[in-house]
């Protein structure tokens, strides 16, 4: 399928799942510019898996002309959900794309929505993708910033903690809400795989993390 085909095929797919009545809903709850058509995510989901693009450049140029020429925020959506197919996954040249949607994208649905495509990127790509995020943990861009910090996720077992550590330490004295809430978020989410590496990083950093990142990082663990 050529990519003004699978641009077209999407945009009618999402246009007849509009729903009026919830997308006034959704664009205030997301404090938007941009219109939504009401269509849940799981919806605009589907509809990329049953329109699959046909090679990496397909789906890169689809991406980037869903997301730049956007006149709702789920083609927005749909963009970030070719970049989870199969074809794109651990693929060092989508590394630019989610650079831009990110930084233009400027919001956290959209930013966290590609974020953690940043960590296959770090899986198959170590010796590329570290000193890439060290330095987004110091950008001036604070979605670049929150971007580094919750790259690693899902990574579990596979976590770097060199890195994590790095990208935290570079945030800690941030005022920012969305950082703040990052750095718990990674923690916490690190804690289900190394409780106690998270617990002797949250005391060794006591007066440094702020009340927010201290009380997620720690939130599922017993008291001690």
């Amino acid at each position: 399928m050529a990519t003004t085909e699978l641009i077209d095929a999407i945009r009618g797919r999402l246009q007849a799942a509009a729903d009026p009545g919830r997308a006034a809903g959704a664009q205030a709850y997301m404090r938007s510019q941009m219109p939504f058509l009401g269509v849940r995510v799981p919806e605009v989901r589907r509809i990329v898996k049953e329109h699959p693009p046909g090679s990496i450049a397909e789906l890169r140029s689809a991406v980037l002309e869903l997301w730049r020429d956007s006149g709702c925020r789920e083609e927005r959506y749909a963009a970030i959900e070719l970049t989870g197919l199969k074809l794109a996954a651990r693929e060092l040249g989508m590394l630019a794309v989610y650079e831009e949607i990110i930084r233009t994208g400027a919001w956290w649905d959209l930013v966290d929505g590609v974020a953690h495509r940043l960590g296959g990127l770090l899986q198959a790509h170590r010796a590329e993708l570290t000193p890439v995020l060290g330095r987004w943990s110091k950008d001036e861009d604070f979605w670049i910033r929150r971007a580094s910090i919750t790259a690693q996720l899902g990574a579990k077992a596979a976590t770097d903690t060199a890195l994590l550590t790095a990208v935290i330490e570079a945030n800690l004295g941030d005022q920012e809400f969305f950082i703040r809430k990052a750095i718990g978020w990674a923690l916490r989410q690190y804690a289900r795989t190394d409780p106690d590496w998270v617990v002797a990083f949250v005391q060794r950093h006591r007066d440094e993390l702020s009340p927010l990142s201290r009380r997620e990082a720690l939130k599922n663990l017993p008291p001690g």
